[in-house]
């Protein structure tokens, strides 16, 4: 079975073609990736529809194709399959993306926030296949959850579910999705910085700058990823850094362990690549805080597909309400 996954982000937007053979997806071809700032929605959705048919066109004949998977983030409706101005994607107000998919090649075309979409792909055939009940968190850019209980993707009443990044989870502290102390500060890759900055600027005003922040000027080139290099080199602040991410981390996943019960929890983006520094004080966490049992049901792991999970996203998409229409 074939699919078309489309990957509608704020930085970048791109069009891959899978082909899923019992419990393994692999990318056949894909369109070169399109910067999101660089076009208008209109002109964009142009683009990618031209991306989409010459995918279509490396399809052998006789083949079927399960339709179009669309992934991008909330807010979004997917029932209308409208796109409902995201914070990352300035300008994209109710854009018809279903509508303007299913037109444009006769195929059936469905849309789903990333963390659902990536939930999707993990279950079918990342970290968490096998499992009846288990949760997605995104942790990139921004941080979410998409939920699959009883077998089933959960999206809500509005396609809101799993929107943990919003949770409070502190009365101070950096704010993340417009809220101080939110989850979303402590464990996103714009929250990780920000905390670098402040921790960073506290211990200038010490008079002892650390070594990856050595004046003030440098406090708005700090990202995750060099706070993170800094962190393995020893730097005892990037280090703080990463132990209170890894704290509040930790408080998340015990709420989501006594509220769901999840078999797994597979975390993607910065937690899989700095996996060393944030679960060693998540993991003490989850410890004193979860219910033995539900704990000791669940596993926490990192996402199986990787930097790769948009694509592989998308495409489960397709393939996942595909075979839902079938049946």
């Amino acid at each position: 079975m074939y699919a078309i996954g489309v990957d509608i982000g704020g930085t970048k937007c791109a069009v891959c073609l899978g082909e899923a053979e019992r419990d393994t997806l692999r990318v056949i071809c894909k369109g070169e990736p399109r910067k999101t700032a660089e076009y208008s929605p209109e002109l964009m959705l142009e683009g990618l529809l031209d991306d989409v048919k010459e995918c279509l066109s490396r399809v052998p004949a006789g083949e079927t194709v399960a339709g179009i998977g669309i992934s991008c983030g909330n807010p979004l409706d997917s029932r209308t399959g409208l796109i409902l101005s995201p914070p990352n994607l300035p300008g994209w107000d109710r854009i018809p993306v279903v509508d303007w998919f299913r037109r444009g090649t006769g195929l059936p075309a469905w849309l789903c926030n990333d963390a659902n979409a990536g939930a999707l792909a993990e279950w079918r055939f990342g970290a968490g296949k096998g499992c009846e009940h288990m949760i997605f968190l995104t942790f990139g850019t921004g941080f979410g959850a998409g939920l699959i209980l009883n077998g089933r993707l959960y999206c809500g009443a509005c396609d809101a579910a799993g929107e943990t990044g919003h949770v409070r989870i502190a009365a101070h502290g950096p704010a993340g999705y417009g809220k101080i102390g939110s989850l979303e500060a402590f464990c996103s890759g714009g929250g990780i910085a920000q905390l670098a900055r402040t921790y960073a600027l506290r211990e200038i005003q010490k008079g002892k700058p650390p070594a990856f922040c050595p004046g003030p000027g440098s406090l708005g080139n700090l990202t995750a990823e060099s706070a993170a290099r800094a962190a393995r080199q020893g730097d005892p602040t990037a280090r703080e850094v990463f132990e209170l991410s890894g704290a509040q981390l930790g408080l998340a996943l015990a709420m989501l362990i006594d509220l769901f019960n999840p078999q797994r929890i597979v975390l993607g983006g910065i937690f899989s690549r700095c996996r060393d520094l944030i679960w060693p004080v998540a993991e003490g966490v989850i410890r004193e805080e979860a219910l033995p049992a539900s704990r000791m049901a669940c596993d926490v792991v990192p996402c199986g597909f990787g930097e790769a999970v948009g694509d592989m996203a998308a495409l489960t998409v397709a393939l996942y309400y595909g075979e839902q229409k079938e049946s």
